[in-house]
């Protein structure tokens, strides 16, 4: 265990060497599936001819190609899965339970039902991406007030979660029967969840929240984190203020899972597997949020960058490609944690 402070913040940042390895490896693919996607296309470049254009070497064409047309796409990639993959870390870590993600709690339902709300009232790109993020406020503030009764309790924040979640399944469908047959397709596509056309004005929102909300649970909840983990009472006994920090860490979370739901819709099973993915590469307890957010990162690279040349001359959205793999992650962990006893 290695131990990094910083005296003027009053932060300390703790790694494993194998949490380390782990980290660096998730980078490396993270930027091998970024150089290959800004490489593939009906105008193929060689991984040499890409970096020279993301350096500013490239002839005009690979220039355009690479930094206007396929980079907000691949940035944006990356930035959805970091932030989904912190959210669904943080969801994991406070509530004590590998099924908390915003999959589950509802949240993703709940951006969704923004987002439809604007599609059904004709609004465009922008506010669809608006509504969004609003729904998902919206209604993380809701579950933690139902679930709220002398604190919030992860069991009980669950169960309240997947409620909720089930009842906006049914106002969504609702909502896509009173959608136009054109804004409904287009709606169908966004909450499959999708990549396609995305510019640099929805990447920098989740640029932005990360940035500081980011080092934020990392560096300055990090320790406090891993001590609610051991039990509310524990912590407090060592002096964790534990309901604000809760609060704090719960709304970090909601912001975060719906800036992603803005940026790409609803892509699923992020938020749930990248987390469990991290904690076994490292084979560390506590909740691994960096490794968790580089884990994530390569993962929603990766699939996007699979969807798009899956299948010759036709591409799928992510979330199909996401959906796949994370149903079946869902499946494995449920059989395990039934034959552990806690389901």
């Amino acid at each position: 265990m290695t131990t990094i402070r910083i005296p003027r913040l009053g932060w300390s940042l703790r790694f494993r060497s194998r949490a380390l390895a782990a980290g660096i490896g998730c980078t490396l693919l993270a930027a091998l599936v970024g150089v290959l996607a800004l490489g593939s296309g009906d105008y193929p470049l060689g991984p040499g001819e890409v970096l020279r254009a993301l350096t500013g070497g490239g002839t005009p064409a690979q220039d355009f190609i690479v930094n206007e047309l396929r980079l907000p796409r691949v940035v944006t990639a990356l930035l959805v899965g970091a932030a989904l993959a912190l959210a669904g870390a943080l969801f994991q870590s406070l509530v004590r339970n590998p099924l908390g993600s915003p999959d589950v709690l509802g949240f993703t339902q709940g951006a969704a039902c923004g987002a439809l709300t604007v599609v059904v009232a004709g609004g465009g790109s922008l506010a669809l991406a608006g509504g969004a993020v609003a729904g998902g406020v919206l209604t993380g503030a809701a579950v933690c007030g139902l679930a709220w009764r002398d604190g919030l309790h992860g069991g009980r924040l669950v169960l309240v979660g997947i409620g909720t979640a089930a009842i906006l399944t049914g106002v969504n469908g609702y909502l896509l029967t009173q959608a136009k047959l054109m804004d409904a397709a287009r709606a169908v596509l966004w909450l499959t969840g999708s990549l396609d056309g995305r510019g640099w004005s929805d990447a920098m929102p989740l640029l932005i929240a990360l940035a500081v909300l980011g080092p934020l649970a990392v560096l300055g909840c990090g320790r406090a984190l891993h001590l609610l983990e051991l039990g509310d009472d524990t912590a407090a006994g060592l002096g964790v203020r534990v309901e604000p920090l809760r609060l704090a860490l719960l709304a970090s979370a909601v912001v975060l899972a719906s800036l992603a739901a803005g940026a790409a819709g609803p892509v699923s099973f992020v938020a749930l597997t990248a987390p469990q993915l991290a904690k076994r590469i490292t084979r560390a307890p506590g909740p691994n949020l960096v490794v968790a957010m580089l884990t994530g990162a390569a993962l929603l690279a990766t699939a996007d960058w699979a969807a798009q040349r899956l299948f010759t001359g036709h591409q799928l959205p992510v979330g199909v490609v996401t959906g796949v793999l994370g149903g079946g992650y869902l499946v494995r962990l449920l059989a395990s944690e039934r034959r552990a006893g806690r389901i």
